[in-house]
């Protein structure tokens, strides 16, 4: 056997840090290479590490709640060499073992007065002292988590209740911006919600944005998506959404107006090459990830139409993979399929723009016949709003751009072939 520290690996472009959610093994527990020995997240993704080594788990380095660092130690395995044990070998903890453990995943006491629940974590344990939460209150607290173990929502939101309490008791509760009433429940942000608060305070921070508004006539590209749906699913086994088609228009215009194709680093202008447009999915918790298409440009609109639809499929299913959501150049935000006519989107940085489409509706509007005559008919209309840094671009790049957009999309042909 062999000690072997696993080192926390590259997670994926930019990425320096993750916090660890959950070990999956214990202290002692056999690791087969290549299987998950923990779950980490990272200010993109949720995701597994697996064990580079086949072995038993001796020490933990960074406990659940911290921050492990790229390139750094996690944890101590001894490792196996080929042949010499298996998964059916005992496996014996000897002194020399037992001290490489890490005391501090263990049950800890609030003080003196005897614990009812064994599993106090140290993150509680700090809560408790410096919200004056008792012993005495943690054994009466019920606990949400495996076996009845106490939480930090647990313990949370019985220190939220009790000091509302404490308030209506003092008469200083009143109706006032942040307080809280009697009924009310005090649920704290999850790690993804957190870190969206955060990215969308400072790309306001970073870029003062501005937002164009455009209405376009989507008439023929809705009628050739309804005469060529079907037929597109029997062919390519892939429904056909108003999404990869917005892709298409986006990245044409992007060719067009590579002045959108740029991010800001410092006093400095990167103009990407590549198009890789992000696309934002609402997750079924109400949360929002944004996984990219890389190089749409180079994509047919049977390959776009099945890179949509599974990403779209495994954002929903937290299956996602650090790659799929690097390398972004530009974002697109799909907000008709919410039933919403406009919206102002965030730019997701370091990018320079974001689109946002709205629904698509039946107006009646002016038009020219054939004979140069106007007349009112029925047409299918989308407003697009384009907001974008207007550290670098002005008002007739962003207005161009979107109206390029819509241009594509208004002279989509009707003979368009699937």
């Amino acid at each position: 056997m062999a000690i072997t520290e696993v080192i926390m690996p590259k997670m994926g472009e930019s990425i320096m840090e993750a916090t660890v959610l959950n070990w999956l093994k214990q202290p002692g527990d056999y690791v087969e290479a290549d299987e998950f020995i923990l779950e980490v997240a990272t200010d993109k993704i949720d995701t597994e590490v697996p064990s580079p080594v086949a072995g038993y788990l001796q020490k933990i380095l960074v406990p659940v709640g911290s921050v492990a660092t790229i390139g750094k130690a996690i944890c101590v395995i001894d490792a196996v060499e080929s042949g010499s044990t298996s998964t059916a070998d005992t496996f014996s903890m000897d002194e020399s073992i037992s001290s490489l453990i890490d005391l501090s995943l263990a049950p800890t006491e609030l003080s003196s007065e005897k614990s009812t629940n064994p599993w106090i974590s140290p993150l509680i344990k700090q809560i408790c002292q410096s919200e004056n939460v008792s012993q005495r209150e943690l054994n009466q607290l019920p606990g949400s988590g495996l076996d009845g173990r106490i939480t930090k929502k647990d313990v949370l939101n019985y220190i939220a209740v009790r000091n509302s309490k404490r308030m209506i008791s003092s008469g200083t509760l009143s109706q006032g911006a942040g307080m809280r009433l009697p009924g009310d429940e005090v649920i704290e942000m999850d790690r993804m919600r957190k870190m969206i608060s955060e990215r969308m305070l400072d790309s306001k921070r970073i870029a003062p944005h501005v937002t164009s508004f455009l209405e376009s006539d989507v008439t023929n590209l809705v009628n050739w998506r309804a005469k060529v749906k079907q037929d597109f699913q029997d062919k390519y086994k892939e429904a056909l959404t108003f999404t990869p088609l917005l892709f298409k228009a986006t990245a044409d215009a992007l060719k067009d107006f590579p002045g959108m194709l740029i991010s800001v680093e410092g006093n400095y202008i990167v103009q990407h090459a590549q198009i890789n447009i992000g696309m934002a999915v609402a997750l079924p918790n109400g949360n929002l990830i944004v996984p990219v298409i890389h190089e749409v440009d180079k994509m047919t609109l049977a390959e776009l139409t099945q890179k949509v639809n599974d990403l779209s499929a495994r954002a929903r299913a937290n299956k996602l993979k650090p790659a799929d959501l690097e390398g972004g150049t530009f974002t697109i935000s799909n907000i008709g399929g919410f039933g919403n006519l406009m919206g102002t989107p965030i730019i997701v940085q370091p990018q320079v723009g974001i689109l946002a489409f709205g629904v698509i509706e039946k107006k009646p509007a002016v038009i020219t016949n054939d004979n140069g005559e106007d007349i009112i008919a029925v047409r299918q209309k989308m407003f697009i709003s384009h907001s974008y840094d207007h550290r670098v671009v002005d008002g007739s790049l962003g207005g161009g751009f979107v109206k390029r957009v819509s241009d594509y999309l208004e002279k989509f042909s009707l003979d368009t072939e699937i």
